[in-house]
């Protein structure tokens, strides 16, 4: 004979399975969508965060910064994390914020 505490754990079991399957659809349609990086809001140069690593568009602008090396931007950087051809794209170290692909700040780390 089975047991039947198996059977109540069982039956508890799938239910909450059948359930969860049911409301998955409409638990994805009613939360809020990721953001991507379209929703993003661009980082403004003047952000506090942006003036201490010193955030620019334009990396060739970043010439005069003793740290900058030729060739280095947010496209080949390991913070950014658009696709390759994206104009902008969120970073790591500007949380919620999309930054240019050819922009460049102090913090800049070459993609392995």
């Amino acid at each position: 004979m089975s047991n039947p505490a198996e059977s109540q754990a069982r039956r508890r079991f799938l239910k909450i399975a059948v359930i969860g399957a049911a409301t998955a659809p409409i638990a994805a349609t009613l939360l809020p969508r990721i953001g991507r990086a379209d929703d993003l809001p661009h980082l403004d140069v003047n952000d506090a965060t942006a003036k201490a690593l010193h955030y620019t568009e334009d990396a060739s602008t970043a010439t005069g910064n003793p740290t900058f090396k030729a060739g280095s931007n947010c496209a080949n950087c390991q913070f950014f994390q658009g696709k390759a051809g994206d104009q902008f794209g969120p970073c790591l170290l500007f949380p919620g914020k999309s930054v240019h692909s050819k922009g460049w700040c102090a913090s800049y780390n070459k993609k392995a």
